[in-house]
């Protein structure tokens, strides 16, 4: 199910779909999200575009990449990911775009249903029962 989300604080649709993406994930302001990735882009020499520029802020806070099979490459979408994820937090990359799904549910500015997702992110936290790292996903920082 399609979310209609736009944090963006003058209600811009401007190729920020990264900067929203990671908003709904965290809980983060747009712009506290927009500075973070800028200066991880300042750190690396890259545009804040850049997907390893963004990938890799998601990893100072504690995401992890994990890539999608591509047994069908053309026909596992945003909305099927959703449908088969009722629960969590999860971020995606088509490669040229950025959505996250929560609790099944995408949200975007626009319905990015029909895109095909090539990886997700989800948070890593310590897991206190056991002491070590797990992949429980959580909404939040």
């Amino acid at each position: 199910m399609y979310i209609r989300y736009n944090p963006n604080p003058l209600n811009l649709n401007t190729g920020d779909c990264v900067v929203r993406a990671i908003c709904a994930a965290t809980g983060q302001t747009w712009d506290a999200v927009y500075r973070g990735i800028v200066l991880t882009g300042a750190e690396l020499c890259k545009m804040p575009t850049t997907n390893e520029v963004w990938e890799k802020y998601l990893v100072s806070l504690g995401y992890v990449r994990h890539d999608l099979p591509d047994r069908c490459p053309d026909c596992y979408t945003v909305a099927d990911f959703a449908a088969d994820h009722p629960e969590g937090v999860y971020i995606l990359g088509t490669g040229d775009h950025a959505v996250t799904v929560i609790d099944g549910k995408f949200y975007d500015t626009w319905d990015s249903g029909q895109r095909v997702p090539l990886y997700y992110f989800t948070k890593q936290t310590e897991d206190k029962n056991n002491g070590i790292l797990s992949h429980k996903l959580l909404h939040g920082v």
